[in-house]
């Protein structure tokens, strides 16, 4: 079956060039497993498909992981489930959970150690969603590939 979006070539019926998921433990090492599974499914995407990933967006991807990964783990019981996607224009990364809790983000301190996982992702993601599912939540960020736009409130950049 072939398939087009604006005619980058095939895709998902979501849009996505490709998609891989993989069930961490919940153990100690998961969330640099998490990590390792980012990097290498982007770097064999991009191969695959031709598509050059910045470092920003990997690096990027490694640390909404991370912080998404985290929060599972911690508060969640049993597994912990992640997708990545990539379209031609961002990489998506779905951490689903058993915890039914919907995380929000607290108001800015700078005086508390920890607690500002949520506030991270947000501030590096073009789309955040937290969904509950019939089985705990999913929580689904977007980090797009392409350099964001510099905006100048008037005059002229440098």
């Amino acid at each position: 079956m072939a398939c087009a979006v604006d005619g980058d070539g095939c895709t998902t019926p979501e849009g996505h060039l490709t998609r891989v998921g993989i069930a961490l433990g919940g153990d100690d090492g998961c969330i640099a497993d998490a990590r390792q599974h980012a990097v290498a499914f982007l770097d064999q995407a991009g191969d695959d498909y031709g598509l050059l990933v910045p470092a920003r967006a990997m690096d990027l991807t490694q640390l909404v992981v991370s912080e998404l990964v985290t929060n599972s783990c911690k508060y969640a019981s049993g597994p912990v489930l992640v997708e990545f996607g990539l379209t031609v224009r961002a990489v998506e990364v779905v951490v689903r959970d058993s915890d039914p809790t919907v995380p929000a983000a607290r108001a800015a301190d700078p005086g508390r150690i920890g607690g500002h996982g949520l506030e991270i992702v947000e501030a590096v993601t073009e789309g955040l969603s937290i969904d509950r599912e019939a089985v705990g939540k999913r929580i689904t960020a977007r980090i797009a590939l392409a350099e964001p736009e510099a905006v100048f409130s008037g005059g002229s950049p440098l």
